[in-house]
Parts: C-alpha cells; sequence; structure tokens
C-alpha cells in the first residue's frame, strides 16, 4: 500500500496534479480493470465446463454477483470522499442528476428481478402491449424478443426490445409463463345443425388426445400446480381436453379446449386443422361450409 501512495506521489509531481485525484483514479481504474479479468475468467470456465442453457445461467448469475462485489470495493476505496462527490453531484445540471437516479433505480431494480424474479429468462411476458420471449437480464435492463400480437398464437418478429430495469415498478407486467408452463388454447369448428354430434365430438375427442404434444400435458400441469400451491394458490378442475357445444342459427359451433405450451400453440393449431380437414375429406366429420 505505501508502494501505490509512493507511486502516486512521485506521478503528482510530474503532471502537477494532486495526489489524492490520482490515487483515487489509479485505484478506481485498477478495481475496474481487474474485475473486468475476472468476468472474463469466469465465462472463460463456464464456456469449457458447460454447455447451452446452463452456461447462460451461471454466466449471467455470476456477473451479477461479481458487479456487486466491484461495487462494494468501488464504495469501500471512495468512501471518505463520497459526501463531497454527493454535494460535487447536487450542484451540477438537473438533467445529469436525473440521468444518475434513473441509473441507481435500474441497478437497484435488476436486483429486485434478481431475488424476487417476477420473471426469468425464457419466460413470455407482456409489457404494455409489448409481448416476447426474455432473452437476457443485466444489472441496468432486460432484452425481450418480441412476438405477434396479431393473435394468441403470435410467434417471433425478429426484433429485440430493451427495456430499463425500473419498468418492474412503473408498468404492469404479464407473465404467461410463471408458476406453470402451459396456457389453455382454444379451435372453434362449425358442424352442421343435422349432423350426428356425438359422433363429430369423438373425432375431434380422438383428434387432439392421439396428439403427443397434447395427450402428456394434464399430468405434467398436476405436478407443476402442486409443486408451487404452497405459494400461489391456484386450482383448476378440468385438465383434459374439453369440447363445449354452442348452438348459433343454422350450425352447431363446437369449441375444443386443450392445454398447451405456449410457444408451441401455432404449430399444434396447424396439425389439428390439417387433422380436421383429413376427417373432413375422408367423411367422419360434418363440418359446416356455410354453402349449406
Amino acid at each position: 500500500m505505501k508502494i501505490f501512495h509512493d507511486v502516486c506521489k512521485y506521478l503528482s509531481k510530474i503532471t502537477s496534479i494532486e495526489e489524492l485525484y490520482l490515487y483515487l483514479l489509479l485505484s478506481t481504474t485498477i478495481v475496474l480493470f481487474v474485475f473486468f479479468c475476472i468476468k472474463k475468467l469466469g465465462t472463460f470456465i463456464f464456456r469449457k465446463k458447460l454447455s447451452g442453457r446452463r452456461e447462460f445461467v451461471f454466466n449471467q448469475m455470476f456477473k451479477v454477483v461479481v458487479n456487486v462485489m466491484q461495487i462494494l470495493v468501488l464504495l469501500f476505496i471512495w468512501d471518505d470522499y463520497i459526501k463531497d462527490l454527493m454535494t460535487l453531484i447536487s450542484v451540477v445540471s438537473a438533467a445529469m442528476t436525473i440521468a444518475l437516479r434513473e441509473l441507481i433505480l435500474n441497478f437497484f431494480c435488476g436486483l429486485y428481478i434478481q431475488m424476487k424474479k417476477p420473471f426469468k429468462v425464457e419466460d413470455r411476458i407482456e409489457i404494455d402491449g409489448i409481448k416476447g420471449d426474455v432473452m437476457n437480464i443485466s444489472s441496468l435492463d432486460f432484452e425481450v424478443l418480441e412476438i405477434s400480437t396479431k393473435d394468441e398464437r403470435g410467434q417471433s418478429t425478429g426484433i429485440v426490445v430493451t427495456f430499463p430495469n425500473s419498468v418492474v415498478f412503473s408498468k404492469p407486467i404479464k407473465n404467461i409463463t410463471k408458476g406453470f408452463k402451459y396456457i389453455w388454447d382454444e379451435i372453434t369448428v362449425k358442424v352442421k345443425l343435422d349432423c350426428d354430434l356425438s359422433s363429430n365430438k369423438q373425432t375431434l375427442y380422438k383428434i387432439v388426445n392421439e396428439l403427443e404434444v397434447v395427450k402428456n400435458i394434464p399430468k405434467k400441469m398436476k405436478e407443476q400446480i402442486n409443486s408451487i400451491n404452497t405459494e400461489n394458490r391456484i386450482y383448476f378442475n378440468q385438465y383434459n381436453p374439453i369440447i363445449y357445444t354452442k348452438l348459433v342459427d343454422n350450425y352447431v359451433e363446437l369449441t375444443i379446449r386443450y392445454l398447451m405450451h405456449p410457444k408451441k400453440s401455432r404449430f399444434v393449431e396447424s396439425v389439428i386443422w390439417n387433422k380436421i380437414y383429413l376427417a373432413y375429406k375422408e367423411g367422419n366429420l360434418d363440418l359446416f361450409t356455410g354453402t349449406d
């Protein structure tokens, strides 16, 4: 430590910069460099030892811990001068003050997100009319890969939207996958008024229940709900696919309701409609075409 002070004193004589400022500047630079190297080393180790999602998750957690330690070390170095620094900040422009306030707010909101977890990476969320999948959560902001909101089965638009972490306190957040991964999806099929309703329902039940991605979900859904009921009271009395009947003018409306992972919704809907069309062509479904 004495050597470091001697170096600062020597540089002060050469540069005519006050020794105190050189000490703070060099100390801060060294700390930032050391923690930068620690981050790079951690990333290298994770890349060698882990892969895929585990590598990403551990790397993000490691960066958060390192950032917190870095801030604590800097606070320790600047502790004796922090009051003078705050006095200096108080006399700068209002715009700078607001900017610093937002940075600090975003940082602490980032800690809140990491601890409280209103959402996590890969969750599908909706904020202020923008829906998408969380790609990354950092100290100051998080990124969402946007999906189309034209319908409930939106697919990725390829657009990345960045939100400041403070949005968790200023906007309501809809988490579509929190707690459990599945949502209820529906398909409405119109059949003729004079059809064999029971036979048509059996055909539709067979189509839905034979899909592997659908028939295994009720059991998984029950297990997930049972595992989170200690913290969140969630209750469903129906897990298996069900068909609701409604008489509309000159046709019967059959609404198929089933559990589905939101990211697979559009694919499954397409498969079901293909099977419905095939059943219609084979004479096993009396679809109402609007021309009868």
